[in-house]
């Protein structure tokens, strides 16, 4: 309890830092170049989570793994804007086109998820039961 308490602390003071720092940290050459199409902004933001990560990354009771936060953040970020979009990295992006393919090798069946359940939808074309005296998939 004690060290989530302290890392909500140094998230929070890494913020605060970010927010008084950033603007005087920031060079002048991205500030202008920020400034044309009125990003200027954005790239203030971006400096912020800059400064949070940094400070994350030395500060945080465990040592973390950049791609995991950087991976994290930008899921954090999708799933701000509705709960049906997440960041899917590349071995989680094949893991979900296996698991979405709708079939399973040896059953001949076609299934979706619902609810948490698995739905039978169809059996598979050019596949049939199991006849008499034969054993079933292993």
């Amino acid at each position: 309890m004690k060290g989530r308490v302290r890392t909500v602390a140094t998230v929070a003071g890494a913020f605060a830092a970010g927010i008084f720092l950033g603007p005087m940290v920031t060079s002048p050459m991205v500030k202008a170049w920020a400034q044309d199409g009125g990003r200027a902004e954005t790239y203030r933001l971006l400096n912020l989570f800059g400064d949070v990560f940094e400070r994350v990354r030395a500060e945080y009771v465990e040592p973390i793994n950049d791609r995991d936060a950087v991976e994290n953040a930008i899921n954090g970020m999708l799933t701000g804007l509705d709960p049906h979009s997440s960041y899917l990295n590349q071995r989680s992006y094949r893991d979900m086109q296996v698991q979405t393919r709708g079939e399973f090798g040896g059953l001949g069946i076609e299934v979706t998820q619902e609810n948490g359940y698995i739905k039978v939808i169809s059996p598979i074309d050019e596949t049939r039961p199991p006849g008499p005296g034969s054993r079933p998939a292993t």
